[in-house]
């Protein structure tokens, strides 16, 4: 199933957070605990409009939005500019067809465009479908944080993969 990739338009934003809110109510690759309104996303949106080194992409079947993908800072400071958090999310219809195999290298051939080096996915250690996704792209395990999380009061633990692009080259 070939996609196409596009920034994210404003007209996005609504089938974005009904992307996200499916995610949210799984507990496997997210902390929110509630689904978020689109009026609770605006900030984080614009904060991804026009900025071409942490981008928001819509993933499209055709003209569905099926998807989502973004760079976000990682800490926030400037000395980690090179490195950005990846998020990806795939409406629960279309999980398991090879579409996250699709985002992450349309991902690796726009990180030069991005000025980005290093890669962290923040993935719940339960998600064994993104942590086989993202190990099968060559991401290894830098962190671990054992039960860092409360969801329906079962604690989960948090890994940290990451991945150098400028020393996978």
């Amino acid at each position: 199933m070939q996609m196409k990739f596009e920034l994210a338009t404003t007209k996005d934003l609504p089938r974005i957070v009904e992307i996200y809110n499916q995610a949210v109510l799984t507990r496997k690759s997210t902390a929110d605990l509630v689904p978020l309104t689109i009026e609770q996303r605006k900030t984080w949106f614009a904060g991804h409009q026009n900025n071409m080194q942490r981008p928001l992409w819509v993933i499209k079947k055709t003209d569905l939005i099926i998807g989502w993908l973004s760079l976000s800072d990682f800490y926030g400071r400037p000395a980690y500019q090179r490195t950005a958090e990846v998020s990806l999310y795939l409406d629960q219809t279309y999980q398991g067809q090879g579409i996250g195999k699709q985002a992450l290298r349309f991902l690796a051939d726009q990180l030069s465009f991005c000025q980005v080096e290093i890669v962290l996915a923040f993935v719940f250690s339960h998600n064994q479908a993104s942590q086989r996704l993202f190990q099968e792209f060559g991401y290894k395990k830098w962190g671990h944080f054992p039960e860092i999380a409360s969801l329906d009061q079962q604690l989960r633990d948090l890994d940290i993969l990451g991945k150098n692009y400028h020393l996978s080259v």
